[in-house]
């Protein structure tokens, strides 16, 4: 087993690892129903590699050293992470940004970042004996934990907004995942799964929640550094909704620099819509915690949330790396799809190309200077929300079957 510890990111009280462990016993006594998640823990591994693994950053050989798992030990057979750092050179010249790269996470197997923290999570849960492992979620988290559960032969229960996007609830009950609909909106779902969890004894994946879901998202930040190595990103944009995501990007770049094999970590800077900032108007407001935000709404239905569950840690990051926040229209964000689509190949859901619009923020407000190295995490595929890119583009009208509507048609679009 690599041997490692639980240390609370408020009160900084260290835990050995216990299966039945997943926060800190005194800062929970703050916890408020609908809040953002108290005692937050984040894994601290005893060693770290000291050099880079020779094996390629899509390799299991390459991600095991960074992470809590007994050497060779059982991992889901899903193949999940390995996705590619872009060069995008027309997005490039497109924006006037020479180092500019995207970090494709539309490949993962249920098309989106999430499937990183559920191979991690099922793989402790097989280690710690659970059958059953559970999730609130938006749409992501759900199918990426339907994915992975399918894989290994577990049995995944998920609870979702019943508003959740069509396409996100067909692929979670087509892995064949139990799908309770909850007639509210996320927070009610995480409640919900919460008590559920207690009642019925299933592992709980809930986001910030369970600490082995910041360790499964910082593997995006090892193959980032690993792609890149030696250079280091300047800054690295990330749409962000519970605040998961950004804390194991930061969590990544953390562990490497400790190991040594980075010499400075990147700037983090988080994106939310504007209708769902509860974390961005807290960096504003110079908050320790959040707000919530009653009603929270977008298009970008994977970044709605009234209560950030990982806010607390998510601030602490950010302003440690040096970093900001931004906050985008609806309308910047469906143009950054096909925007990003047509300039990379990348067709990115809504809260994924969130990344793009932040980056335009960003720059307006200083945040990114135009000379660094800026990677774009894009975290979703297009096809799990099509209707969100639909309003984005013109359909064309058809044209009849004969080469002079090709001609006029042709011409019509020169105009």
């Amino acid at each position: 087993m690599t041997s490692f510890s639980l240390r609370c990111v408020e009160c900084g009280r260290q835990y050995d690892e216990d299966r039945s462990r997943l926060v800190c016993d005194a800062c929970t006594r703050s916890q408020e129903a609908g809040g953002p998640t108290r005692g937050v823990l984040e894994v601290e591994l005893d060693s770290l590699p000291s050099s880079w693994p020779e094996a390629a950053a899509a390799s299991r050989e390459f991600l095991e050293p960074f992470l809590p798992l007994a050497p060779g030990g059982w991992l889901p057979p899903l193949p999940v992470g390995g996705t590619p750092l872009l060069e995008v050179p027309q997005l490039r010249a497109a924006l006037d940004l020479p180092h500019l790269y995207v970090k494709d996470d539309t490949g993962n197997p249920s098309g989106s970042t999430k499937d990183r923290a559920s191979w991690l999570v099922l793989a402790k849960a097989r280690e710690y004996g659970f059958d059953t492992v559970a999730a609130a979620s938006t749409g992501n988290a759900a199918t990426a934990l339907a994915a992975v559960a399918a894989s290994a032969g577990s049995s995944a229960v998920v609870f979702v907004p019943a508003s959740a996007p069509e396409a996100k609830l067909v692929q979670m009950l087509s892995y064949g995942a139990e799908v309770l609909p909850v007639d509210g909106s996320y927070d009610d779902a995480f409640e919900l799964c919460l008590a559920a969890c207690d009642e019925f004894g299933w592992y709980n994946r809930n986001t910030a929640l369970n600490p082995f879901t910041i360790e499964g998202k910082k593997t995006a930040a090892l193959e980032i550094a690993a792609s890149l190595s030696p250079q280091v990103p300047d800054v690295v944009i990330v749409p962000t909704g519970d605040g998961v995501i950004l804390a194991g990007v930061a969590k990544g770049f953390a562990d490497l620099l400790k190991a040594g094999l980075i010499e400075r970590a990147p700037r983090l800077v988080a994106v939310q819509p504007k209708g769902s900032a509860a974390i961005v108007q807290a960096l504003e407001d110079g908050a320790d915690s959040v707000t919530p935000v009653p009603g929270a709404a977008s298009v970008a239905d994977s970044l709605v949330v009234e209560s950030p569950r990982n806010g607390i840690l998510a601030l602490q990051r950010i302003r440690a790396s040096g970093g900001g926040g931004v906050t985008v229209s609806e309308d910047a964000i469906l143009a950054a799809i096909p925007f990003l689509a047509g300039h990379t190949g990348v067709f990115a859901e809504p809260a994924a190309a969130a990344s793009l619009a932040g980056l335009h923020a960003a720059l307006e407000a200083g945040l990114v200077n135009r000379d660094e190295r800026i990677v774009l995490l894009v975290t979703g595929t297009g096809l799990k929300d099509v209707p969100a890119a639909a309003r984005s583009i013109r359909r064309p009208e058809p044209i009849e079957p004969s080469l002079a509507d090709v001609r006029k048609r042709l011409a019509e679009d020169t105009k």
